[in-house]
């Protein structure tokens, strides 16, 4: 199989970091008092004070306007249509280069390509809703949350108690949704709930996925959830009151709104496991530069053989994860389904970064555990990679049904 990189995708990458050399870092430095520290980031109850959020809209909508926000959205929905092969190398290159947690960069430039921006669920949308709605969302003036996770359904996702009655033209929505990314800010949320309790019991559909304006009375993001030390969130708890929703604003089939929720997750999954490879080699390029840098016993520790293994495990870990994600995403271009290949995928590079991340820390002693190093944030952020878009339980679960099922081509 070829790996070579398309000159398209290449070329986009490159106009990708120029887009942030030239636009968000001169912001970045203009702002910094705000954007160097997260205490200084979210107000007391762990929301983005109001000129974080002006800040990242108005990267947003100069990414959109340059052609890079929308750049892997479907043509239908005004998006560039680009692939994955393209996708997973911009991804890996953006996080190379920049590395973890610039607030202004990450999911500014290039959204989400599953839960936000120019989503594939958009596609399900009727003509008209979809026209009233798309225009908002591609030029990055508005923002969606994915609202599926509850308390008692994240991996289970059968389980959902959201439920959602007929009244006349309208829906009545009544239940709560957990962990939701974006909801404290998102403007519109793709929100499920159960329609048909009976087949929903049964495991056999009955949840039904609607498109929800988050001004509407009934819907409310209730609280954010801090994790792993972080001071604020973008992860939300949200409460649906008697939320009263349009017929028309049903996406896609009636009970049948799991199939929507599988709808671009391989696009997810590789767009993180990419984003994975790259924060992995910015990992890496700055344990080499500390350990050609740093000296002990009358010589710099990379001519100790001890640090020399942990390079070496560190460059064949990343370059496990990186053949296998380009061997992926030329499957799921080519249209194949590779269910089994992007859970191997997404599982293998969340794990794989949390052991180089923990390498870089270890290489750098004492200095890796600092936040002035950023190395922390990395290791911090590969822990939660393991948790979203399938667990590495679920992933491992996928990829066993799918060899025992037959599907035993590697």
């Amino acid at each position: 199989m070829d790996f070579t990189v398309p000159d398209e995708a290449r070329e986009t990458a490159k106009g990708v970091l120029g887009f942030i050399e030239r636009y968000v870092e001169p912001l970045e430095r203009k702002h910094a008092d705000l954007l160097a520290e997260e205490r200084h980031r979210y107000d007391d109850n762990g929301l983005l004070k109001p000129e974080i959020r002006a800040l990242k809209k108005q990267v947003r909508m100069a990414s959109a306007e340059a052609g890079f926000y929308t750049m892997f959205g479907d043509e239908a929905l005004g998006g560039g249509g680009l692939g994955e092969v393209a996708l997973v190398h911009i991804q890996e290159e953006l996080n190379r280069v920049c590395g973890p947690h610039r607030p202004l960069v990450h999911e500014n430039v290039i959204p989400s390509v599953f839960t936000n921006g120019l989503s594939p669920i958009l596609s399900e949308l009727k003509p008209d809703v979809r026209e009233r709605y798309v225009a908002g969302i591609a030029s990055g003036e508005k923002t969606l949350c994915f609202g599926l996770s509850e308390p008692g359904a994240g991996s289970d996702v059968q389980r959902i108690r959201t439920r959602a009655v007929r009244d006349g033209d309208e829906w009545v929505i009544n239940g709560s949704k957990q962990w939701i990314t974006n909801a404290p800010y998102a403007d519109y949320c793709i929100l499920f709930a159960v329609t048909d309790p009976e087949a929903n019991r049964e495991r056999r559909g009955g949840i039904t996925a609607f498109f929800v304006d988050t001004a509407s009375e009934g819907f409310e993001c209730s609280s954010t959830i801090p994790i792993l030390g972080h001071v604020g969130s973008h992860i939300g708890i949200v409460t649906v009151d008697n939320l009263r929703v349009p017929d028309d604003h049903v996406i896609g089939t009636l009970h049948k709104g799991l199939s929507l929720a599988l709808l671009g997750i391989s696009k997810g999954r590789l767009s993180m496991s990419a984003m994975c490879v790259g924060l992995a080699r910015w990992s890496l390029e700055r344990a080499l530069d500390y350990a050609r840098q740093r000296e002990t016993f009358d010589s710099v520790i990379g001519d100790h053989q001890a640090i020399q293994i942990k390079l070496a495990e560190m460059a064949m870990d990343i370059y496990a994860a990186k053949s296998v994600v380009g061997r992926t995403a030329a499957l799921v271009e080519s249209k194949q389904r590779a269910i089994k290949e992007t859970s191997i995928a997404k599982a293998l590079c969340t794990e794989m970064l949390g052991r180089v991340s923990d390498a870089a820390m270890q290489v750098h002693g004492a200095m890796g555990l600092t936040n002035e190093m950023r190395l922390e944030e990395v290791w911090r952020h590969a822990r939660t990679l393991r948790i979203p878009d399938g667990t590495s339980e679920i992933q491992r679960r996928t990829i066993a049904g799918r060899l025992l099922a037959g599907d035993t081509e590697l």
